[in-house]
């Protein structure tokens, strides 16, 4: 077997549950590449994790007065059930507080750089919270970035993906009591990346980064390199296995990074090709520290990124209306994915409204599901349920199938890595549902004809090719239903996003379609 295509998400912080941002985000959308290429045949590793460890985790704990573990592990369970009910299938999830040796590997993993010199001590200012007790740091201080004023915690900004050292925050404060941090001397442990200048230079520009990725990436290169900090004094986190630093846990960012390497053993044959997803505000541990980890071990791999937006929730709509977990349960998988993908913010923030979302199940209930109920009610009518004894014909399915012809190469461009647009596939979706639907409301008069009561069966058989069709050319989009509709047709799942795809079941099948709705509910 070749070497696979190895295919990233970010891992999410477990301080909470998925929303529907994070659905529109990278986690959908990797679903969709992955599924693509499996069913080309393409082995694919598609992995990420849950960032246990990330400060975030911490301040949850202390505002409800619980253990981190335990509101880790409670989101961990949520967050991994949010994916399976939305149909996003990861090969491995890496769960730093599970897998066996997970933590050893981190740790031996920061010893080594220690060892190389990429980590190195340096004595900076930290903000520090006297009514706590407490050295502030990632989400427990928050303020306004150094270089674009937004609202950010300390290490790094959301809003323009730059890192910052915690003491250059302005005006910082605790996140916990809103008290004004002070300012103290921390000698700490980083990663000094100006070294790597001219390694990352040729890698980015060997990347062919996103515009924004690459904009953030020059602008770190002119402004000069920055040292990143990768430990902190703190109570939560792995510890630092280094001498002299005792009470200091290994900072988030470096621990995601390496736990992409944890979930895809570098060791071993390396994948010929990387696709990154992430949002912007990610960008820098996928686009900067990753590389910089790998660089330092000699390993150079071939890496993409797929980076969106923020996915905003308007005014207006209550927090709870926007969960994951209620929104699937309301919509199902079907819906919510292709809404997630329509509206998924590349290039540009996009805003999340409920009834695009309620848009998004009418498409399927009044295009979809109610010609996919003709053609199985014209079956059952007409040949008691079977597959007919005709080939696909009728009048217009030349010009359809040329259609569809054209529709398919739009698709597999939309879905294949090189110009991936989900979008764009979903587009392409529609308006084949809208032609087939169209050619079975004109040929389904073939049937008022007297001369030829036979006259009919062929496009029916065209109608259950073309469903046939769509049960493989829609997977990547909407699991759930294309396998409802393959196993309705008696047809394997799963199939390639071609031509081949165009074939109706053998005559005489006898086909098996739900009770209800084939795509959403």
């Amino acid at each position: 077997m070749s070497t696979p295509v190895w295919i990233t998400a970010t891992p999410p912080a477990t301080h909470g549950e998925l929303h529907i941002g994070h659905l529109a985000g990278p986690y959908v959308a990797a679903d969709v590449l992955t599924r693509y290429l499996r069913a080309e045949g393409e082995p694919v590793r598609f992995t990420t994790g849950t960032a246990d460890h990330a400060s975030s985790v911490e301040v949850r704990a202390l505002r409800h007065n619980r253990k981190p573990e335990e509101v880790a592990e409670g989101y961990r369970a949520a967050i991994t059930a949010d994916w399976l009910r939305s149909g996003v299938e990861f090969d491995h999830i890496v769960r730093p507080r599970r897998d066996k040796g997970y933590a050893r590997w981190v740790q031996e993993l920061f010893s080594r750089l220690y060892a190389q010199g990429v980590i190195a001590p340096r004595t900076r200012l930290l903000p520090y919270c006297e009514p706590c007790e407490r050295w502030l740091h990632g989400a427990h201080v928050t303020g306004s970035c150094p270089h674009c004023g937004a609202t950010s915690d300390g290490g790094m900004c959301h809003e323009c993906a730059r890192p910052n050292d915690g003491g250059d925050l302005i005006s910082p404060r605790c996140s916990l009591c809103d008290t004004p941090a002070q300012a103290k001397r921390c000698r700490r442990l980083y990663v000094p990346l100006e070294p790597f200048r001219e390694t990352l230079a040729e890698y980015w520009a060997e990347a062919g980064l996103p515009p924004r990725l690459a904009a953030l990436c020059e602008s770190l290169v002119e402004d000069g390199l920055p040292d990143i900090a990768v430990g902190h004094p703190a109570d939560w986190g792995l510890p630092v296995p280094v001498e002299g630093f005792p009470e200091h846990r290994i900072d988030g960012c470096f621990e995601a990074a390496a736990m992409h390497l944890f979930g895809y053993d570098t060791k071993g044959p390396l994948p010929r090709r990387t696709i990154h997803f992430c949002g912007f505000g990610h960008a820098f541990c996928h686009a900067v520290l990753l590389p910089v980890l790998l660089l330092a071990q000699d390993v150079k791999l071939p890496q993409e990124f797929n980076v969106n937006e923020s996915y905003i929730v308007e005014e207006g709509v209550r927090e709870g209306n926007v969960w994951a977990l209620d929104l699937l349960t309301e919509y199902g998988s079907d819906t919510l994915r292709r809404h997630v993908l329509q509206a998924r913010p590349t290039g540009r923030r996009t805003v999340f409204q409920r009834d695009r979302l309620a848009a998004a199940r009418l498409e399927l209930d009044e295009n979809w599901n109610s010609w996919l109920a003709r053609l199985f009610a014209s079956v059952r009518e007409e040949c008691d349920g079977l597959a007919p004894q005709a080939m696909p014909g009728g009048t217009g399915w030349e010009i359809l199938e040329r259609r569809l012809h054209r529709g398919v190469d739009d698709l597999r461009e939309a879905y294949g890595p090189d110009a991936f647009d989900p979008r764009r596939a979903v587009a392409v979706l529609d308006e084949m549902v809208r032609s087939v639907a169209d050619f079975g409301h004109v040929n389904a008069h073939e049937r008022c004809r007297p001369s030829n009561s036979c006259r009919h069966l062929p496009s029916l058989a065209a109608q259950l090719a073309v469903a046939s069709a769509l049960s493989a050319w829609s997977r990547p989009v909407m699991p759930e239903g294309a396998d409802r509709l393959a196993s309705a047709l008696q047809v394997a799942p799963g199939r390639p996003v071609d031509w081949s795809a165009l074939i109706a079941p053998l005559p005489g099948t006898r086909l098996a379609p739900p009770s209800g709705p084939v795509y959403g509910f």
